[in-house]
């Protein structure tokens, strides 16, 4: 055995995989660069992760240092990756950190193959009518300014790519409304907007696939913020739907069978290969 393990490393990973719709090789991701905000924890620390245990160099965008840091720690003990830490407040995204972004992801890939956009805020779950205007614009900030800016701006790295992937983070509630979920809905609404704008105007040269998933109820701090009351143990884990964000980064395979660019994507219940 190799003295790095990748994905045979990642425990919570590997007993989840007994239950994947999709089994991908050991370095599906091997010569991919991947960007993954909110990498610190949750579903974007996992994607980020598993997108290394297969192979791939990836960015690790969020917040605070600390918790990035221990996502690096794991990537460099567990695999032969490159991985890249870039703190990074959404809230306060502007144009010079961008471009110092976009450099540095040129310096040292070149390209890139995949932009996962996982960071989100969820606000306060109050009536519209009580709605803080503060806590809105926070929320619509992160979820929605943030990562048209950041696809805006990585775009030509996206472009520079064989083929890429950019993957919106949804919500059930960004599908069908619902009380007190607030600037949070809407937010979502609009990432949904967001990707079919983007899928139409990148589906010509097809390079760039775009999608947006729903994980559903996932074992997250959000969700237990969102409801506290609930027992986190009857969720599934962000590593079992790990199978479908391999699948799609993984990108074009002979006799593999992509969903067109711009579905709306539930992690729970994505077909099996062969029926998207």
């Amino acid at each position: 055995m190799s003295e790095h393990k990748g994905a045979q490393a990642y425990l919570e990973l590997n007993t989840a995989a007994r239950s994947w719709r999709y089994t991908p090789a050991a370095d599906a991701l091997a010569g991919h660069n991947i960007l993954v905000t909110g990498a610190g924890a949750g579903i974007g620390a996992v994607a980020a992760k598993t997108f290394a245990a297969f192979g791939a160099n990836v960015v690790l965008l969020g917040r605070s240092r600390q918790p990035l840091e221990q996502v690096f720690d794991w990537i460099e003990n567990n695999t032969a990756t490159q991985p890249v830490i870039v703190p990074c407040d959404l809230e306060q995204l502007n144009a010079d950190a961008l471009e110092a972004l976009h450099d540095a992801i040129a310096d040292a890939y070149g390209a890139l193959h995949g932009l996962l956009h996982n960071a989100s805020r969820l606000g306060p779950k109050v009536p519209l009518a009580h709605y803080p205007v503060d806590e809105w614009q926070r929320v619509i900030q992160t979820n929605v300014t943030a990562p048209f800016l950041l696809t805006q701006g990585l775009f030509d790295l996206l472009d520079a790519a064989d083929h890429a992937c950019v993957i919106n983070t949804s919500s059930s509630v960004g599908r069908q409304g619902r009380a007190y979920w607030g600037a949070y809905a809407v937010s979502k609404f609009a990432t949904e907007g967001f990707s079919q704008v983007l899928a139409d105007e990148t589906e010509t040269s097809g390079r760039i696939k775009v999608y947006s998933i729903n994980p559903g109820g996932t074992r997250t701090g959000m969700r237990a913020e969102a409801y506290p009351l609930e027992d986190p143990n009857t969720l599934p884990t962000p590593e079992q739907h790990m199978d479908l964000y391999l699948y799609l980064m993984e990108g074009p395979l002979e006799g593999k069978v992509l969903p067109a660019t711009g579905a709306q994507l539930d992690a729970r219940s994505w077909p099996k290969l062969g029926s998207l």
